[in-house]
């Protein structure tokens, strides 16, 4: 007989929430991802009454988020495509590190078609520490993703419903390391129960940049790594150097992340120049912790000319042209099948 009850599944990555010190007062220099995700779900027996249903878990990785890699991104890009064709399954949560998760959240919300809560949650105090933030954390993201209130990818950290596509962090050791400038949190978490501060109409929209459709999912999944894409940041005293050996290495894209509206040294300019010019994909963001770059007439002031402006900040957009690239390849594969033989 086919199981009908709904359930939420919990996914385990590791990270911080995951992390294990030497003693309980030890909050820096642990080890992340050594806790799997079951044992963390059984130190909070409240979180079954905040699921409202059954609970699921799956331990994907163990790793510290820092080394974030394409083989754990795929297999939980994976794992969330299974749980959204679910019926079973009414929303997701994954436990992550902070270091990568603005990526990771954007990857997801960009890649899949996420119709149900797909809830990222966090710790900056490792789960031995005396006063550990992950078992919060893990309960208001439980709470969001049972709520059956809004579809898409959020962050929940220090009781604060970040957008996928806005959350940054901010800071390497406060509790609200996590932040979304331009705007603020969407929501706050207050004993279990949601709170929104944005009305739905004025959420970012469910943006996506890779076609919904499975073949291309499909081929996504079958990369074994994804396009190189680098970053390098312009700054006083800069040189060429580093960029002439990315460049003889095979990158084949390059976030340039330059000074105040995306304004790049003109030492680099030559290079750049050469290199847009032998087919290198450049976008330009900018250093400022707020707001994107916005394009301007004068020649040489948005770095290379024929740069493109990157339209997230640099993290997000060094992503975003990895896909544009793999989808580039994607389109040649596919019609390299219809050509006659």
């Amino acid at each position: 007989m086919q199981e009908s009850k709904t359930r939420l599944l919990i996914l385990g990555t590791g990270g911080t929430i995951a992390g294990r010190a030497a003693s309980r007062s030890q909050g820096v220099g642990y080890q992340a991802g050594e806790i799997g995700v079951e044992m963390l779900l059984d130190g909070l027996p409240e979180l079954r009454s905040l699921a409202r249903g059954e609970l699921a878990m799956q331990q994907l990785a163990q790793v510290d988020s820092k080394d974030m890699s394409w083989s754990v991104w795929r297999g939980l890009l994976q794992a969330c495509a299974r749980a959204l064709a679910d019926p079973r399954i009414k929303g997701l949560v994954i436990t992550h590190g902070t270091d990568t998760l603005e990526e990771t959240a954007w990857l997801l919300q960009h890649v899949l078609a996420v119709h149900k809560p797909l809830v990222l949650t966090c710790a900056m105090r490792p789960a031995t520490a005396l006063l550990a933030d992950g078992p919060q954390n893990l309960c208001d993201a439980v709470a969001l993703a049972a709520s059956g209130g809004r579809c898409g990818v959020w962050v929940v950290a220090a009781s604060e419903v970040h957008a996928a596509q806005q959350v940054q962090k901010v800071h390497p050791y406060r509790l609200t390391a996590l932040r979304s400038f331009e705007g603020g949190p969407h929501a706050v978490i207050e004993e279990g129960a949601v709170r929104w501060l944005v009305p739905a109409a004025e959420s970012p929209p469910a943006q996506s940049l890779w076609p919904k459709d499975q073949a291309a999912l499909d081929y996504l999944l079958s990369l074994d790594d994804l396009p190189w894409v680098e970053v390098l940041v312009s700054a006083a005293l800069a040189r060429p150097q580093a960029l002439e050996a990315l460049i003889q290495a095979g990158l084949r894209g390059l976030v340039l992340v330059g000074t105040g509206n995306a304004t790049v040294h003109q030492a680099l300019e030559p290079v750049l120049q050469r290199a847009r010019e032998k087919g290198l994909r450049i976008r330009l963001a900018t250093r400022c912790l707020e707001g994107l770059p916005v394009a301007q007439e004068q020649p040489g002031q948005a770095g290379a000319e024929g740069a493109e402006l990157a339209r997230q900040p640099w993290p997000q957009a060094r992503i975003a042209l990895m896909l544009e690239l793999a989808l580039e390849d994607f389109g040649r594969s596919t019609d390299s099948l219809h050509q006659p033989a």
